[in-house]
């Protein structure tokens, strides 16, 4: 070799090494036709990894056949460098090729074309090919194994890692890694017990297995371990994939203030973040100071025209209800793809801004950029009127998205939403594959617009498809049977229910709770209560109802008190709980558990009254008689007292004929309420049955002066 040619290996050596393959290439061409420099295997070799890492299999072709002419293809680097190029260029067949010719090929060799097989979906061969090799070490065992991994072959990859195991082969952090990756929740013995070995090896050290580890613990939901590895690991090097994969875990839990802690540590640390790190940690957040701070950041570190965190960016901004943001970082992004259009008008769509929506998707029409079945769901989820849906199903037969699963859904729905369900069901028959989403959106569809029956019917068409009815369809149905008094159908539901692996999910059991109450058998919906191992406040709050709705006052209390002891998962009273609980002891006369409960939601639980609230405490102390205190109650409140308070007030003044308060609440009445015929009536009875004839004669002709005609009442007896 001259020193000439050994200078320009060297040059070409160090342009691939620093991936400048082009240029490789380039200077071949210049030694190719150069009158002194011949190629040998150091120049062949070095060019051909160029064009594998280029994928340039034009240019690698002819490098070969050079290889062939001038008889370097049996030094053995040439060879697995071909091997190499066509590996990466998933050409299997030259793969094969290159090896059959190769006349004893080392580790390098057995390792690159398993990996080719288990890559290119020949698993089978390759798993016979590992059994012929004389001399297996633990490169070749992790050819087979991340092969497997990568692939979606995780069992034949554990099934080799124990395997591995067994034979007393020693485990390296490429085994490791492939398998941890390969552990969910299903597998959290066996990932706890690789987890063991890992730390008896030393290998905990390593930070791909560290990376391995913590990304295992978040997919078995367990934050806790994750941030174990994570803090034991810390006196090493942890790298970007480490933080990211923290972030990501953290933020796939919700815990998003979490997140936001670790990436502020990654930056106290000096790591830079990536653009994943950006995508997970805006991706979580809600808050617009944060928000600010955090595009700020990603401005700063150069990542302002990288469409994956503009287009979480514009996500993050509208999550924080500021849609001027959000179209200013959609404006600025220089190359907008279909990310980047379907997210501005999902963004539009969830704050029902379907004009925006709507002038967003045209100008994504103009620049030519074709809609898919996100842009269409997302249109059509915030359109109100069949206009622009027609507009919407033309495009939607223009480029076949009909034939979309989720664009027949989406139809489904606004079609029924629009009350043109005749039009929804039309689609919904035409669909060559239902999903739950098509059977729940046309049963609902149909109860909505006030065929419940009907949706019935479709449930029952569902119960004999492919596809068994999940948790959300049977709460519409139940639904339905509620809205119905459909007891013999609800009842046959439960029974399924019972069948089903969906018997212990608590909206189920509220449901039946609310289906038996209202059909007026109170006794299945206590039975149903009882039979239900987890009660969320909708249970506690349907059975309340359930027992205030029959008058059973002193039950409803009695469940309520329940619910303040009871065990296991804590729960608590919400406003809804009150208002049950309030309408119980009102309709029962019980005014001491009334007051009791009212002053607990204020002082024990911190609960504001609302409306209903005060509604139904000033009903139960006026039905009572104790109208003073109810007066006081309102006079104290602090709060803008609604019609529907006053009239509850004034209605007990009739009852208990108190006309120096029923004149007081007449005055705030005909203030605010446009119906003063019924606030006349009724002052005039409280005066008449208190013995003042003539005021009462008095306010009928006041009534007739200001033209205040009384409505008249009628029956639905005929004679």
């Amino acid at each position: 070799m001259t020193n000439e040619l050994i200078k320009v290996n060297c040059l070409l050596a160090k342009l691939t090494k620093s991936q400048q393959y082009t240029k490789t290439l380039q200077l071949f061409h210049q030694i190719q036709s150069s009158q002194y420099l011949k190629p040998d295997q150091y120049t062949l070799s070095t060019t051909l990894t160029a064009t594998a890492n280029l994928r340039d299999v034009a240019a690698g072709n002819q490098v070969h056949a050079h290889v062939i002419r001038t008889g370097f293809k049996t030094y053995p680097h040439v060879a697995n460098t071909l091997l190499s190029l066509y590996a990466k260029s998933q050409d299997l067949v030259s793969v094969k090729r290159v090896f059959n010719e190769i006349k004893f090929p080392d580790v390098y060799s057995w390792t690159t074309l398993l990996s080719a097989c288990t890559n290119l979906g020949e698993v089978d061969y390759a798993c016979q090919l590992f059994d012929q090799i004389p001399q297996r070490n633990e490169a070749v065992w992790n050819a087979v194994i991340t092969g497997c991994a990568d692939n979606g072959h995780s069992d034949i990859a554990l099934g080799m890692f124990q395997r591995m195991h067994l034979l007393g082969i020693r485990h390296d952090n490429y085994s490791f890694a492939s398998v941890l990756s390969l552990c969910s929740s299903e597998l959290m013995d066996f990932g706890s017990e690789v987890h063991s070995l890992v730390i008896k090896t030393g290998f905990f050290v390593r930070v791909s297995v560290t990376n391995a580890l913590i990304t295992m613990y978040f997919n078995f939901g367990s934050a806790n371990l994750a941030y174990n590895v994570f803090q034991e690991t810390e006196e090493f090097v942890h790298d970007q994939i480490t933080y990211n994969a923290m972030i990501a875990g953290l933020v796939s839990l919700g815990r998003d203030e979490d997140a936001f802690m670790v990436f502020k540590n990654m930056r106290k640390v000096g790591h830079q973040p990536t653009e994943r790190t950006f995508v997970s940690v805006m991706s979580s957040c809600s808050c617009g100071k944060t928000a600010i701070q955090l595009h700020a950041d990603a401005i700063k570190t150069g990542f302002e025209d990288f469409n994956a965190v503009g287009n979480t960016g514009i996500t993050m901004y509208s999550a924080c209800g500021n849609l001027i943001a959000a179209r200013m970082v959609f404006e600025k992004l220089g190359e907008k793809d279909h990310v980047s259009w379907n997210t501005m008008i999902t963004s539009y769509a969830q704050e029902n801004r379907s004009r925006d929506a709507v002038l967003v998707y045209s100008r994504m029409r103009h620049q030519g950029i074709e809609p898919d079945e996100f842009t269409i769901g997302s249109l059509l989820a915030t359109l109100d009127s069949m206009k622009c849906v027609e507009m919407i199903l033309a495009v939607v037969i223009k480029y076949d998205l009909i034939s979309k699963t989720e664009v027949s859904n989406a139809l489904i729905s606004t079609l029924s939403r629009l009350s043109a369900f005749e039009d929804a069901y039309s689609i919904f028959t035409e669909m060559n594959s239902k999903n739950f989403i098509s059977w729940n959106s046309m049963i609902s569809g149909f109860h909505s617009n006030g065929y419940s029956v009907i949706g019935l019917e479709l449930f029952s068409e569902m119960l004999v498809s492919d596809l068994t009815p999940d948790v959300y369809t049977l709460n519409i149905v139940l639904s339905i049977c509620t809205s119905i008094l459909a007891f013999r159908n609800g009842k046959e539901i439960h029974g399924y229910i019972l069948k089903s692996r969906y018997f212990h999910e608590p909206s189920l059991g509220n449901a039946l709770i609310a289906l038996y109450a209202k059909c007026g058998i109170l006794d299945w919906s206590v039975k149903v209560f009882e039979s239900m191992i987890y009660k969320d406040v909708v249970s506690w709050n349907s059975m309340i109802s359930a027992y205030g709705n029959h008058g059973r006052g002193e039950d409803a209390v009695w469940c309520f008190e329940e619910m303040q002891k009871s065990r296991g998962v804590k729960v608590e009273p919400d406003h809804t709980t009150f208002t049950t609980a309030l309408t119980a002891c009102s309709h029962a006369g019980l005014v001491d558990h009334g007051v009791e409960i009212f002053n607990s939601m204020v002082n024990r639980y911190g609960l504001e009254p609302r409306i209903d609230h005060f509604s139904c405490i000033v009903d139960l102390l006026g039905r009572a008689g104790y109208l003073d205190a109810a007066e006081n109650l309102i006079k104290s409140g602090g709060f803008n007292v609604h019609c529907s308070v006053w009239w509850n007030l004034f209605s007990s003044c009739a009852a208990h004929g108190d006309l120096r308060l029923g004149r007081i609440v007449a005055g705030f009445l005909l203030e605010s309420e446009e119906d003063k015929s019924g606030v006349y009536v009724v002052l005039s009875n409280i005066l008449a049955n208190g013995g003042h004839w003539e005021e009462a004669a008095d306010m009928r002709k006041m009534m007739k002066s200001y033209g205040v005609v009384k409505q008249p009442g009628y029956s639905w007896i005929r004679s």
